[in-house]
């Protein structure tokens, strides 16, 4: 079956970027002139994926008029002839119901949030994207990692290095075979310490999962933080189907956080010639 539905976990509170976070969704934060949230959307999109599935909590109603249509601002930048502006506006909404919403009540984590897509998932693979997680591609990322899936056909995240004192950020994974850009997956463990961890390669806010994985979320058994995690459940998919890391072609920022956050907007903002111009003497000056 085709990857054709992305659920995008997005009920978070972002208290690491209080007092900014209070009123404001911490996915509607702009690197540059766009929320974090447009560009996961927008690389699902351009992935071929048909369902938006955003997994809200309460505070998130900014986010929910972002996707939709603004008709008082539509008119006013046509009639201003600020078509440029429109395009980008309009290019925001899509057919009804390719977005849909559902609330996760409780902050119960992540696995608990996929979870809470299970109707609207039903009985098919499915991407989950972390909007807090930007990486800068040629090629989308979530395009990769489908067109690995279709080799593959098994549940799979995207992986990167880190260093040793950063693993008790992440879910870490044991490595086993390699072959092309992919690793299967010996076992996983969320947050370990440097001492206690199987590698260095963390898994990050790129998944395509079975629906299978329903199954070991429903039983919400609490792990790291008390919460309901994805790694543990995946470590337990591990026992009857294959799981597979994929080292994909990018560069990722952390946007969750803050030195991260910068850093991507500094990257993004030197790949427009009209801020690079700008940008790059000031940038220089102020590092001398």
């Amino acid at each position: 079956m085709r990857i054709r539905k992305a659920v995008f976990p997005v009920a978070g509170l972002g208290t690491r970027f209080l007092p900014a976070t209070k009123a404001m969704p911490k996915e509607m934060l702009t690197v540059v002139d766009k929320p974090i949230i447009q560009y996961a959307v927008e690389e699902a999109l351009a992935a071929g994926i048909e369902q938006i599935i955003f997994v809200t909590g309460s505070g998130k109603g900014a986010l929910e008029d972002h996707f939709d249509s603004d008709l008082e601002l539509e008119k006013t930048l046509a009639e201003r002839n600020k078509t440029d502006l429109l395009k980008s506006v309009k290019s925001l909404l899509h057919t009804s119901g390719n977005i849909v919403y559902t609330r996760q009540s409780e902050p119960l984590g992540l696995g608990h949030a996929i979870w809470c897509a299970r109707d609207i998932v039903g009985d098919e693979p499915f991407a989950v994207l972390l909007a807090d997680d930007l990486i800068r591609s040629e090629v989308p990322v979530l395009h990769q990692m489908i067109q690995e899936f279709e080799r593959l056909r098994a549940s799979m995240m995207a992986i990167t290095e880190v260093s040793p004192e950063e693993t008790g950020r992440y879910g870490i994974i044991e490595p086993g075979e390699t072959s092309v850009g992919s690793v299967r997956v010996k076992s996983m463990v969320e947050k370990p310490d440097p001492q206690q961890a199987p590698s260095n390669l963390a898994a990050i806010g790129r998944y395509i999962l079975t629906p299978r994985i329903f199954e070991y979320l429903g039983r919400n058994e609490k792990g790291a933080g008390g919460e309901i995690q994805l790694t543990d459940a995946m470590e337990k998919l591990l026992e009857e189907q294959p799981v597979f890391g994929f080292k994909f072609d990018g560069k990722r920022y952390d946007c969750g956080d803050k030195a991260g956050f910068q850093l991507a907007n500094v990257a993004f903002a030197l790949d427009r010639p009209e801020l690079r111009e700008v940008l790059l003497p000031k940038l220089k000056e102020m590092l001398c």
